[in-house]
């Protein structure tokens, strides 16, 4: 007889897990979050007016266009509708520096027709970096020479 096990202890039973209550469990977890869900108030919306888009007016864009040419021509352009001016490399300098000091807040759109390298391109943007103009972007649509 073995001495660890006294003669009146019944015999050591397996363990067992039970998975109904577990179960139980679960499922009343799911309806209180059913039922919650179910109780939250709607969120109420306000109307709001928002003001009516309309066509930009020609008056309002104050944006500076410089195309940059194949032929290493310049073409200068304030507002999207007011004809190009033909200028020189030399001459963009002291025409950015003026814009500068005319408009509050100054813009740079530099483009570049269909064959013109990116060279010229480059040279635009260096010259309203040294102008001190932040608000920079190139276009990367292809615009005709001139426009």
């Amino acid at each position: 007889m073995n001495p660890t096990i006294d003669a009146y202890s019944p015999a050591p039973r397996k363990a067992r897990v039970e998975i109904i209550p577990l179960i139980d469990v679960i499922f009343f977890l799911l309806a209180t979050f059913v039922l919650f869900t179910l109780s939250l108030n709607k969120l109420a919306s306000l109307d709001v007016q928002l003001p009516k888009g309309g066509e930009d007016t020609g008056g309002s864009d104050r944006t500076v266009y410089i195309q940059a040419s194949a032929s290493g021509t310049f073409y200068w352009k304030q507002g999207k509708d007011a004809p190009a001016e033909l200028l020189s490399a030399a001459e963009i300098p002291a025409r950015l520096a003026d814009y500068k000091h005319r408009v509050a807040e100054p813009r740079v759109l530099v483009r570049g027709d269909g064959s013109a390298t990116f060279g010229p391109a480059v040279m635009v943007l260096d010259e309203v970096r040294r102008a001190g103009i932040g608000a920079v972007s190139v276009e990367t649509l292809v615009s005709p020479t001139g426009r």
